[in-house]
This record gives structure tokens, sequence and C-alpha cells, in this order.
């Protein structure tokens, strides 16, 4: 791992890549965490329910409402100079 950090085509991947990031990868970014946070909401709402329909609803709302926050989310922080040289 540590050679993987000393490489430097790393370096100035990462250099290039950290100061700023395209909407459109905040968007790919933010579907395929928002699959695996619905899968989870699912899982966990079949669990206390017992219930797959009532389980798939809540996910159904879940997946929109949280895609919508995330990607804001991301945008705010990616504005934010804090840890960016």
């Amino acid at each position: 791992m540590l050679m993987l950090l000393n490489n430097t085509n790393a370096k100035s991947t990462y250099k290039k890549d950290k100061s700023t990031e395209r909407p459109m990868r905040s968007i790919l970014k933010t579907i395929s965490w928002r699959i695996v946070g619905t899968i989870d909401t699912i899982v966990i709402s079949w669990i206390l329910t017992g219930k797959i329909e009532t389980a798939l609803a809540i996910g159904s709302v879940e997946l929109v409402t949280k895609m919508i926050l995330y990607f804001g989310h991301e945008r705010i922080w990616n504005a934010i100079n804090f840890g960016k040289e």
C-alpha cells in the first residue's frame, strides 16, 4: 500500500483530481451509493417489519430523497476549500 501512495503517477492524479470534481462524476457516485444504501434500507426494513411490500415502499421513497440530498451534499463539499491545497 505504501508503494501505491509513493507512486508519482498516483500523486499527479491525486493533485489533479483533488481540487475539483465534475458534476457527472458526482451524479454517478450518487447513483452507485444509493443502490447500495437502498438495498441496505430494504433489507433492514424487511427484517423489522417482516413485510417485503413495506420494505420496498420504504426503499423506494428513500432512494429518491437520499439521492437528491447526497448530490447536494457532494456539490457543497466540492465547493469548500477546506482540506484542499
